[in-house]
C-alpha cells in the first residue's frame, strides 16, 4: 500500500511505524472473512481492509472526521484479521497507533468520554471496584434483569490448603489480574492447588496492580504506560527468584507479552520487559506440562481472542482436558469473538449483543454441560447469557480430579517452552 504521510506526522516514530505496517497490506481481503464485525454489518469500512485505508488517510491527512472514529470504535480488536492475514500485517498493532493520532484530532461524545473515564477509574482500582461489585450483586434481586445479568454472582470461597514445599521443582509467580482477583478470586487459589499438588510453589503480589490495558485500549495510553512501567518496576524486582510469571487472564497476558512493543520509545523499560517477557506464560502452557486424571464431562471450549489470536494459543486448552479424560464438545466459528472484548460490552452493547448471541448459538449446540473460558472478560460476558454454567477452564479442571491422581509429577527436564 502507497502511503504520503503528512508533512506534521512524517518524523514521528510511531507514525513511521504504521507507515511500515501499511505497506505490507496488498489488499487482498481475506480479512474480511474472519472479521466479526464485517459478518454483522457487511460495511467495508467495518472490516479490518476498510478500517486500514481510514487510518491511512488519517495519516496522509492529519485529520479524521465522527464516522470514520465511529468506524474504528467498533472494532473488537480481537485480531482474528492478523491470524488469516497471509502478509502479516500487524493490524492490531496499527489500530492502537491510529487511536493514539485520534485523541488529539477528535472529540468524542460526552456520555462516550464519561463512560470512559468511569470505567477508567472504578475498574483498575479494587479498593472502589471490590465494594461496587459487592453492592451490585447483593441489589441483583431487585434490578431489571437487563442489568442484573451483566453482574456476575458471588463466588462460593474455595478453601483450599497448601503444603510447604521443602524443595520445590521450580518457583513461580501467579498474575491475578483486576477483575478476576475481585469477581472470580477462585481461579487463583485453584491454580495455587494444581501447582502446589504437581511439587511448584507458587507467589502472588499482594500490590500487584493493573497492566494497563484498560487504560491503553481506552486510548489513555499516557496512563496505560505509567501502569505498565509500574508493573514491569514490581516484575523485575521479582526476576531472580522466580522460574515463571503466570497469567491466567489472557487479556493480561498478552499485554504483558507485548510491553517491549508499547514501551519500546522508553529504552530502559523496552529492556527491562524484554527480559520479563522471557518468563511470562499463560497458565495453560505450564499445566499442559503436567498430567491429570478427570472425572468425565461433557465441555464447550471457547479460547479467547487474546490467546487463540493474540499469543497464537490456540487448542491448548482442549488438549489438556481431554488429555484428563474430559469430553470436549466441538463447536462451530470457534474463532470468531463472543463480543465482550475488554470494555467493548459496554461500549458497544448492540453488536455485543449480537456477537454473545451467536457465540452462544454455537458453543451450546451439542448441550455441554458446561462452558469453559481462559479469560475474565469472556467469562462474565457468556455467563451473561448462557444457559449452563461458565467457569474457567482450570476450576473445571480442578473440579473433576481424580483425587490422589496428582501424586507423579513429570521430570522436570521435561518442563520447558519455546
Amino acid at each position: 500500500m502507497q502511503t504520503n504521510i503528512h508533512s506534521a506526522l512524517i518524523d514521528l516514530p510511531m507514525v513511521k511505524e504504521a507507515n511500515s505496517i501499511l505497506r505490507t497490506c496488498v489488499h487482498c481481503g481475506f480479512c474480511t472473512a474472519t472479521c466479526p464485525t464485517y459478518q454483522l454489518l457487511g460495511d467495508e469500512l467495518d472490516g479490518p481492509r476498510g478500517r486500514i485505508y481510514l487510518i491511512k488517510n488519517l495519516l496522509e491527512d492529519d485529520a479524521i472526521d465522527e464516522r470514520s472514529v465511529q468506524h474504528l470504535d467498533r472494532c473488537l480488536t480481537c485480531r482474528a484479521c492478523e491470524t488469516t492475514c497471509p502478509s502479516g500485517v500487524q493490524y492490531g498493532r496499527l489500530l492502537d497507533i491510529g487511536r493514539e493520532l485520534i485523541v488529539t484530532r477528535s472529540k468524542r461524545p460526552m456520555l462516550d468520554r464519561l463512560l470512559s473515564f468511569l470505567l477508567r477509574l472504578v475498574i483498575p482500582r479494587g479498593y472502589l471496584f471490590r465494594p461496587l461489585l459487592k453492592l451490585g450483586q447483593f441489589l441483583s434481586p431487585v434490578m431489571p434483569q437487563v442489568v442484573a445479568r451483566k453482574i456476575p454472582p458471588k463466588q462460593k470461597y474455595l478453601r483450599l490448603v497448601a503444603r510447604e514445599l521443602e524443595s520445590p521443582r521450580m518457583r513461580v509467580l501467579l498474575l491475578q489480574g483486576c477483575v478476576q482477583s475481585a469477581a472470580t478470586p477462585n481461579v487463583i487459589r485453584v491454580i495455587e492447588q494444581l501447582l502446589n499438588d504437581k511439587g511448584v510453589a507458587t507467589l502472588t503480589m499482594p500490590d500487584e496492580g493493573c497492566c494497563g490495558a484498560l487504560d491503553y485500549h481506552l486510548s489513555a495510553h499516557n496512563e496505560g504506560r505509567r501502569r505498565m512501567r509500574d508493573l514491569v518496576d514490581k516484575l523485575f524486582e521479582r526476576l531472580s527468584e522466580i522460574d515463571y510469571i503466570v497469567s491466567s487472564a489472557s487479556g493480561c497476558g498478552v499485554t504483558i507479552k507485548e510491553y517491549p512493543i508499547y514501551l519500546s520509545e522508553d529504552p530502559e523499560y523496552a529492556d527491562k520487559s524484554r527480559q520479563i517477557i522471557d518468563k511470562v506464560v499463560d497458565v495453560s502452557e505450564l499445566l499442559g506440562k503436567f498430567e491429570f486424571s478427570c472425572t468425565s464431562v461433557h465441555v464447550a471450549v471457547h479460547t479467547p481472542c487474546t490467546l487463540q489470536h493474540g499469543q497464537s494459543i490456540d487448542g491448548e486448552i482442549e488438549r489438556i482436558l481431554e488429555n484428563s479424560g474430559i469430553t470436549i464438545s466441538k463447536s462451530r466459528e470457534s474463532h470468531l469473538c463472543c463480543g465482550s472484548a475488554g470494555t467493548y460490552s459496554i461500549l458497544q452493547p448492540d453488536l455485543s449483543t449480537q456477537l454473545l448471541k451467536g457465540k452462544l448459538s454455537a458453543l451450546q449446540e451439542n448441550s455441554p454441560d458446561v462452558i469453559v473460558t481462559a479469560n475474565i472478560g469472556c467469562q462474565l460476558h457468556l455467563q451473561s447469557g448462557a444457559n449452563v454454567p461458565v467457569m474457567h477452564w482450570v476450576e473445571l479442571l480442578h473440579q473433576q480430579l481424580v483425587r490422589g491422581s496428582l501424586a507423579q509429577p513429570l521430570d522436570e527436564n521435561d518442563i520447558s517452552f519455546t
